[in-house]
């Protein structure tokens, strides 16, 4: 007689279900694979959920439409032996685990082992190796995770109630979004308050003799050293001291520089060039390459996992793909081309080294290969991961240089040139924003060398303010000042432009007139909550429960107090903002009401108060006082479909007057131009005046 044996059946739940057809591939018919799709479970919607009499303790509950997914789950749980937790490997993640653990009541049974696993990258290798290691949950992670969920809510559901009721809109607060809006506040500030100051530019346009070709030099300085050009006197005098003067070649300097290859994409770096290289939002970055970590399916190959995880900031590479790499870049470029060693960022204790940099899974996958099976996006932004890893194992390139001085008089020209001696890593890869072209000098030149003035170039120019953000700008202000951390740059950022706090325009973003609201009374209220360095410190403690080293429990409780405190004081103190049914003047032709101020999404507009039975609605152009310099009509308040306030004609469009700055009812004494507001002073429009004027020196 046989003696039949059950095998061991083993499940392991992921997060997602686009993860699940390419693991099941990877284990054997014992092992059953399904997802929990992200949480099961969250703190509740219509309360606090934080019991603030029971040391803070969160009250967790199902997720509304988890059930099903929970009861599937929990079938697969009855015919397990043992249940390997395969939740993303971070903060997130490991809370997602914990949270299962709660919910399927795994940590109650007493016949079953249950396991967290945790791989980097989705291959039968790592997801293998990851079965060898299996570890029990880490509960310092899922307690960093619980105190910034914690935080987060109390900011929202307490803060938010405020702005409800001060500015009468269904406003709301957030730990982070509120210190990007005041950084993007800030900023906008700075560019208001900018005074452009002038200066001169100089070239000299020369030859050497018998030659036709031209060679542009660039004014340098003086003898004593390299000097500006700030005005059209100084230009003159320059002038004056280079009539009739020969121009001879006075230096010419040799030499080589190196350029490093980049290090590898965090998610901060990824989203930043993919922004710039590829014009993608963070938001569209992180859904693509979620896309090619859970699994594509790649012609003769399967499904795969093409990249690491996305969620990173660390730059380290596993050992086995550093060897891979150098080994593929030998057998393609050429031994020449291999790095030295591995290029790498210096150690940093924000990073949970665990981690490795983001980087492709196989380097063998070329962006060639894989074309026909991914679209478009997808396509692009494997290449740009694909090109940044391989470059980051190749050699520096070499360039030789050549800097010229010539002089005139007491006056020294300056020309510099380069060329590629060594491609190195741009062979491969060259960032958006450090594209160089070859700039050779098309004569050679030798100390001694006379050489003939064509023409002397002169052109005025003025300062430019401060940039405004882009999404890829903000999220490398957000990682240096140690804000947010790789999972929150991209939500943050798409929560704000969604509450209409932020526009977006031609990949700018500027504050609307309700974000200058909020963020005007989060600073008055609350200036700790849009303090950066309490932002960075909290984010240092949420590490150091990650790390074991602070109780979760203590961060929470030095937190809330002076929260609540704060939140009863704005109730009392604040003022209500006057934004909102203000009684105007102008007339319903409609009904005859006179009609009110409302407050939209975009901003202020006219509605009439007899709706529902009236709804007629019109734009409010608040007029301040100041006539159009071209038509004489008056200007008003407008906003750009986006929502970033300019000031224009009233007669627009018959009339295209418009300026960001505030224009004011002050004329320039020197030319009769308008002027404009900047900060503390008041501006010529006529870039030739130039006339400025402090604010407090009016009569």
């Amino acid at each position: 007689r046989r003696v039949l044996f059950r095998s061991s059946k083993s499940l392991v739940i992921v997060e997602s279900p686009a993860k699940v057809k390419t693991i099941k591939k990877f284990l054997g018919t014992n092992y059953e694979v399904d997802a929990s799709g992200g949480h099961v479970r969250d703190l509740p919607k219509s309360t606090l959920g934080i019991d603030l009499e029971n040391d803070y303790e969160p009250k967790y509950i199902t997720i509304r439409g988890k059930g099903d997914i929970l009861a599937k789950l929990r079938k697969e749980v009855k015919k397990a032996d043992k249940i390997y937790l395969a939740t993303d490997p971070d903060r997130e993640g490991e809370a997602i685990s914990w949270h299962l653990v709660k919910a399927l009541k795994l940590d109650e049974l007493k016949d079953k082992k249950v396991y967290r696993i945790s791989f980097n990258e989705i291959t039968k290798n790592a997801v293998k190796a990851s079965l060898k290691e299996p570890r029990e949950i880490d509960m310092n992670l899922v307690d960093a995770q619980q105190t910034r969920r914690v935080l987060d809510r109390m900011v929202g559901y307490m803060i938010s109630p405020i702005l409800w009721a001060k500015v009468k809109r269904g406003l709301s607060a957030g730990r982070v979004q509120s210190v990007a809006l005041r950084m993007i506040c800030d900023r906008e500030d700075e560019i208001n308050s900018f005074i452009p100051e002038e200066y001169w530019n100089l070239e000299a346009e020369l030859k050497v003799p018998g030659s036709k070709k031209k060679l542009t030099a660039k004014y340098y300085g003086d003898a004593d050293g390299k000097k500006a050009i700030h005005n059209k006197e100084e230009l003159d005098q320059i002038l004056s001291g280079l009539e009739n003067q020969p121009y001879e070649v006075s230096e010419v300097k040799l030499g080589e520089r190196t350029k490093k290859a980049p290090i590898p994409f965090t998610t901060s770096t990824m989203q930043q060039e993919a922004s710039k290289a590829l014009n993608f939002s963070t938001q569209k970055t992180m859904r693509l390459a979620q896309q090619l970590y859970e699994g594509v399916d790649i012609k003769g190959h399967g499904t795969v996992g093409l990249i690491t995880y996305l969620r990173t900031d660390s730059t380290r590479v596993a050992a086995e793909a550093d060897t891979a790499a150098r080994e593929f870049i030998k057998a393609q470029y050429g031994g020449q081309y291999v790095a030295a060693e591995a290029a790498a960022k210096k150690s940093d204790v924000k990073i949970q080294d665990a981690h490795e940099a983001i980087r492709p899974t196989d380097i063998a996958l070329t962006p060639v290969l894989v074309k026909e099976s991914l679209s478009r996006d997808l396509f692009r932004l494997y290449q740009l991961i694909w090109k940044r890893f391989t470059a980051s194992r190749m050699q520096p390139a070499v360039y030789e240089t050549t800097s010229v001085k010539v002089t005139a008089g007491e006056h020294i020209f300056t020309l510099a040139a380069s060329k590629v001696k060594f491609d190195g890593f741009m062979s491969v890869y060259v960032q958006e924003d450090e594209i160089e072209e070859n700039n050779v000098l098309t004569e050679k030149l030798e100390k001694g060398m006379a050489l003939n003035l064509i023409e002397l170039d002169s052109s005025q120019h003025f300062t430019q303010p401060p940039a405004h953000y882009t999404e890829a700008s903000l999220v490398k202000a957000l990682e240096e000042q140690g804000i947010g951390r790789p999972s929150t740059y991209a939500p943050t950022i798409t929560t704000i432009i969604a509450r209409r706090y932020v526009a977006k325009e031609n990949k700018n973003l500027y504050v609307t007139e309700l974000g200058e609201v909020v963020n005007g009374m989060m600073m008055k209220a609350f200036p700790t909550i849009v303090d950066t360095a309490f932002t960075a410190n909290m984010e240092y403690l949420l590490d150091s429960i990650g790390d074991g080293n602070v109780p979760w429990k203590t961060v929470v409780e030095n937190f809330y107090p002076d929260l609540a405190e704060a939140v009863k004081e704005a109730d009392a103190k604040l003022d209500t903002v006057k934004i909102a049914d203000e009684v105007t003047e102008e007339i319903c032709e409609l009904c005859g009401r006179n009609l009110v101020i409302k407050y939209g999404p975009h901003g202020k507009f006219l509605a009439c108060p007899g709706f529902p039975d009236c709804k007629n609605t019109k734009p409010y152009l608040e007029k301040i006082g100041v006539k159009c310099p071209k038509c004489g009509k008056e200007i008003v308040i407008r906003k750009t479909k986006k929502g970033r306030k300019y000031y224009g004609c009233e007669d627009n469009p018959d009339c295209d007057f418009m300026s960001w700055q505030k224009p004011s009812t002050e004329q320039c004494p020197e030319c009769g131009s308008m002027m404009v507001e900047k900060g503390s002073k008041l501006l010529c429009t006529n870039e030739a005046c130039g006339f400025v004027k402090t604010l407090h020196e009016r009569p």
